[in-house]
């Protein structure tokens, strides 16, 4: 009797220890799925945590240093030595037209970055603001650009539409961004965690009614392309972004 007693409990010491070899599947079944159903959706990702393929430096090559993978973010940590003209700002590798984008953000404190869309490359622009329109991305609390007028402040459509509440989280904790672009119906938003704090009109006399009372009036480019890249901004503070992905409308 003791040796069956014994033999019993050796099959339920082994039956214990084998079950969990089952959880990971459990979990890459779990995220497959999930994947599988963004896709469905429509959402494709343009940011899986693990590399930076689909994105290189804007009018350059291929992303490196100062920008960083850590824990399945994207971070942007400005060089110490950097040299007089040099930026690294950032763009997706494809263009896009009418969108939902959608990302999470970090910034960091008295920090300063944007969401840019309809990029586009090209000799004569050194800079990827100076023809895409800008979402800013900003530690209100502290930096002085939040005192610069409320189209200043984090969540704005930069210089042209204050948010139209306050629904930014502080410096070091992770803001989710939802921004629509639609030329289709000339509908432009941002929701700012889960908020819906900027309308605006994407093309025609009310955009360009916009542009003329901004800084932006005089700029040939800004704003003139549909269809462009989706950019980063290199402000020379350190920033973190994650979970970025995208559904063309």
């Amino acid at each position: 009797m003791k040796r069956l007693i014994l033999f019993m409990a050796l099959i339920l010491a082994f039956a214990c220890k084998d079950k969990p070899k089952e959880e990971p599947k459990q979990v890459a079944d779990q995220e497959m799925e999930e994947h599988m159903d963004e896709k469905e959706d429509g959402w494709v990702t343009l940011f899986d945590g693990t590399s930076f393929n689909g994105w290189h430096l804007y009018n350059e090559g291929e992303i490196d240093e100062p920008w960083k993978l850590e824990d399945g973010t994207m971070v942007f940590y400005p060089p110490k030595d950097r040299q007089k003209g040099e930026s690294y700002n950032i763009v997706t590798d494809k263009e896009f037209t009418n969108f939902v984008l959608s990302l999470e953000w970090k910034i960091s404190e008295r920090g300063n970055s944007g969401i840019f869309w309809g990029v586009y490359e090209g000799e004569q622009y050194g800079q990827p603001y100076l023809t895409g329109p800008e979402i800013q991305v900003l530690d209100d609390e502290n930096h002085p650009d939040a005192k610069n007028g409320t189209t200043h402040q984090a969540g704005a459509l930069y210089d042209m539409i204050a948010p139209s509440e306050k629904a930014v989280k502080p410096a070091g904790e992770w803001n989710s961004v939802e921004l629509t672009v639609n030329h289709e119906t000339n509908q432009g938003q941002v929701l700012l965690n889960g908020t819906k704090i900027v309308e605006f009109p994407v093309h025609g006399p009310e955009w360009d009614n916009m542009v003329s009372k901004s800084k932006f009036a005089d700029w040939e480019g800004f704003g003139a392309y549909k269809t462009g890249k989706i950019g980063l901004q290199d402000h020379g503070d350190i920033v973190a972004y994650r979970n970025i992905k995208i559904k063309e409308l």
